[in-house]
């Protein structure tokens, strides 16, 4: 499977508390190749487990591999931005939106349904996201 890390995602896997550890250990048993992901989810992850160290091993052990730079998409993040002003994007869902236009072939796995079906890649594309089932 070919797909895009989102912060929530990476939390739930590190955190065997979390109530979607389950879920995101299931996909990630099942990768055979490293996640896309951005520094903005890496940092946010880092905040949220309290644990810049992990965050890092998740990247050294080949869980995700860094595939976004900002500086070369700063038009296309700023008009993300002002798209979705109303509902008050952090940088790492602009950057999973853009990195979706860019690798289209890729799910982005997240636990933010509410926001991803919100958000279009191409302006008018749905994102497909890989969730934790509805309960």
């Amino acid at each position: 499977m070919k797909g895009i890390a989102d912060t929530g995602f990476l939390v739930a896997f590190a955190n065997a508390n979390d109530k979607h550890h389950k879920w995101a250990t299931r996909i990630a048993a099942g990768l055979t190749e490293p996640l896309l992901t951005c520094e903005a989810v890496l940092a946010e992850t880092a905040f949220h487990l309290e644990n810049a160290a992990l965050a890092l091993a998740m990247l050294h052990e080949g869980l995700v591999a860094l595939a976004f730079d900002c500086r070369e998409h700063l038009a296309q993040l700023q008009h993300l931005a002002d798209r979705y002003a109303g509902r008050k994007p952090d940088l790492a869902d602009l950057c999973l939106v853009r990195m979706s236009e860019l690798f289209p072939k890729h799910f982005v796995i997240t636990i933010d349904r509410t926001d991803f079906r919100v958000f279009r890649r191409n302006k008018r594309e749905t994102i497909p996201i890989l969730c934790p089932p509805e309960r």
